[in-house]
């Protein structure tokens, strides 16, 4: 629904329920929709909707159960994660199945990673070379999982021609080119979002503008008490039969969550039941 549509529905429920306080607020209303197009009104930045997208997801904080699927043509495998976010600066990712991945986690704290693995008992710091390789053996870099900020921060955007998905909805296309001393490695990035804020496309592109891999939802349902995308599959397009897919089971929003949880004495010995 657009601004005006709001605005006219609010002032005639109103008028109908509450006829003697009516006037004042259909002066408003209709002061408003002569003085601005509903286009105006109701027109959201590219920048303003990718940020609204992550907010979407992420909220202010978060907690999730999610299991990872890992596919190649000759094998696949499963694990199990717990997730959690604070703000844009703040994630922590452990593994908890199977036993020989139990353990493992990964932290992000501003632009730091960190990544620890039980086997050796040690933490090592993730350098800005790494931050692209693959992380757990998956289609998903180090640098997906600690660049929301940088989307917002180091990327110009700009409205392609709006799509509509399968299902009727409306997909606002938007096209983000890093700026010239940006520390990213994609040439260009364009992400689907739909009219609710759910992103139902992600698309990577090399510096030759040629799609590398492809992040998609497969499944919207229900979770954490809004619609969610409870299923993600990340595509390898460049090797066919490469995929990993991630299955939402559990997610809470806005929570009030221990500074001490984003440590890496915390990464290394968790101490709070989480």
């Amino acid at each position: 629904m657009d601004f005006s549509a709001f605005l006219s529905q609010i002032f005639f429920s109103r008028r109908t329920r509450r006829a003697r306080r009516s006037t004042p607020f259909a002066f408003f209303a209709l002061f408003a929709l002569s003085l601005f197009p509903s286009s105006s009104l109701a027109e959201t930045t590219p920048h303003d909707r990718i940020q609204a997208a992550i907010h979407y997801w992420r909220e202010d904080s978060s907690r999730s159960d999610a299991s990872m699927i890992i596919h190649r043509p000759s094998w696949e495998r499963t694990m199990r994660m717990h997730t959690w976010t604070k703000g844009l600066d703040h994630s922590l990712i452990r593994f908890v199945a199977p036993k020989k991945d139990a353990g493992s986690a990964s932290l992000k704290v501003k632009q730091d990673m960190w990544s620890f693995t039980p086997k050796i008992n040690r933490i090592i710091k993730i350098p800005g070379s790494m931050m692209h390789q693959s992380w757990m053996g998956s289609d998903f870099s180090y640098n997906d999982l600690a660049r929301d900020d940088d989307l917002i921060e180091q990327y110009t955007h700009r409205y392609l021609p709006e799509e509509t998905s399968p299902e009727g909805d409306t997909l606002y296309v938007v096209e983000s080119i890093p700026l010239d001393d940006a520390p990213v490695v994609w040439g260009k990035e364009i992400i689907k979002v739909r009219e609710d804020n759910i992103i139902i496309e992600h698309t990577f592109f090399d510096q030759d503008m040629t799609p590398i891999k492809r992040l998609r939802t497969v499944k919207i349902a229900p979770l954490g008490g809004k619609l969610f995308p409870v299923e993600l599959l990340m595509k390898n397009l460049e090797n066919d039969g490469e995929w990993t897919k991630i299955i939402h089971h559990e997610v809470a929003f806005d929570l009030n969550l221990s500074s001490n949880l984003f440590t890496l004495s915390n990464l290394r010995n968790p101490r709070e039941r989480q």
